[in-house]
């Protein structure tokens, strides 16, 4: 509970700092540092999270495999699901963040 707190009020804060300059931006103007610096803190939290949930996902197949051989084709093809899962997660973010770097914010 403590850690999906800590994870929701870090990425509202991220996500409101993109938000955060009193003038529209032009339509051919430069990306503003703050939208930068959010999206790449964003991705990184991104990948680094999904990078840690597919570790987490390999090490415990390995080690279903290892105590129950017999089970090692059923554990690959869940193994495979889930990490295409969290693979469109990492994706999802990169969207988001494309989104967040070329589109104007609230229809500025």
């Amino acid at each position: 509970m403590r850690k999906s707190l800590l994870m929701t009020l870090a990425m509202v804060l991220v996500a409101s700092a993109a938000y955060a300059s009193d003038a529209p931006a032009a339509a051919g103007a430069a990306v503003g540092p703050t939208a930068a610096w959010a999206t790449a803190i964003g991705m990184a939290v991104a990948a680094g999270l999904c990078g840690l949930g597919q570790g987490m996902g390999l090490k415990a197949a390995c080690e279903g495999t290892a105590r129950n051989p017999e089970a090692g084709g059923k554990l690959t093809v869940t193994l495979i699901l889930g990490l295409a899962f969290i693979e469109s997660l990492a994706i999802y973010a990169l969207v988001v963040n494309l989104i967040l770097l070329f589109v104007k914010p609230l229809g500025a």
